[in-house]
């Protein structure tokens, strides 16, 4: 049998606890939401973080502890950051690419996005520089 990476997005940037209570939305949450998964035969975890209201966030503070504690948990899984503008400042969309992640995904825009794509091109401009 060939080899598969099972990716597991755990948070997504937009359900919160109202939509579903069993969204990880803390730190905790998440590092045990993606233990859970590993457990289960993930090998990849891309990760959103979130403020204290659920919002998505961009906190470097934030993706480090989930990422410090998805290490220890869960030994060789690869950690992708999301590097997307839904509900961030577009400026801090990698702000949190310093921590090395193994991986970051880069959303240049979606046909169902509330905001034209347009209008992030010079953000991404700027994660290139990066």
């Amino acid at each position: 049998m060939k080899p598969v990476i099972i990716a597991v997005a755990i948070t997504g940037s937009v359900p919160r606890k109202k939509d579903n209570p069993a969204v990880p939305v803390t730190p905790s949450e998440q590092i045990e939401s993606t233990h859970q998964a590993f457990e289960a035969g993930a090998s990849l975890v891309h990760i959103h973080v979130r403020n204290p209201d659920e919002s998505s966030s961009s906190d470097c503070a934030l993706f480090a502890r989930v990422q410090e504690g998805v290490r220890k948990h869960c030994p060789g899984i690869i950690v992708q950051f999301s590097t997307g503008g839904r509900g961030r400042d577009p400026a801090a969309r990698g702000s949190a690419l310093h921590l090395k992640p193994d991986m970051a995904s880069l959303a240049t825009g979606s046909v169902n996005f509330p905001t034209p794509t347009k209008t992030r091109l010079a953000s991404l401009k700027d994660l290139q520089r990066r």
